[in-house]
């Protein structure tokens, strides 16, 4: 397998859920990103740092301040950092959308889907975000999981802009 090198970005994993953190945080590292992984709001919080932290993997379901609580916080003080809402939490998207997120992404997650939607939201100019944040463009990506074929293995994931 081939391994695709990342231009030195980093990536804030912000998820309660060990086992995800942790995988997620493999497939990026092997794909030469530099990975944070916090476990709840107020690590994420903390360990925020704009000129440290290139894109944020946010979950929604946290302890210690919501993942919206925590979304608000870091696009307030920073309205450039693109972030990537993934979620077990159903129908999410509108008010993502509300929100000016980047892009939502439903858990199980496609792991080509997330690195597909992970570039998309890096070469995103930051104005575009910025139009994104202050409602004039709702253009927020969702990706939903992949549906489970006949045989049982996933098919794709569908992605929506």
């Amino acid at each position: 397998m081939k391994r695709q090198i990342v231009e030195s970005k980093s990536v804030l994993i912000v998820d309660d859920d060990n086992a995800v953190r942790e995988s997620i945080q493999r497939v990026l590292e092997q794909k030469g990103y530099e990975v944070a992984a916090v476990a709840d709001g107020e690590q994420a919080t903390a360990r925020f740092a704009p000129e440290k932290i290139d894109l944020v993997l946010l979950d929604l379901n946290l302890p210690r301040g919501s993942g919206w609580d925590v979304f608000e916080r870091l696009t307030t003080r920073y309205p450039f950092v693109p972030v990537i809402i993934i979620t077990g939490m159903a129908n999410q998207y509108q008010t993502a959308l509300a929100a000016g997120v980047s892009a939502l992404i439903e858990k199980p997650v496609h792991v080509p889907a997330l690195l597909k939607t992970m570039g998309e939201v890096l070469a995103e100019p930051k104005e575009a975000r910025l139009r994104r944040m202050c409602g004039r463009q709702d253009d927020t990506r969702y990706v939903r999981p992949p549906k489970p074929a006949a045989n049982g293995k996933s098919v794709g994931a569908a992605i929506k802009k």
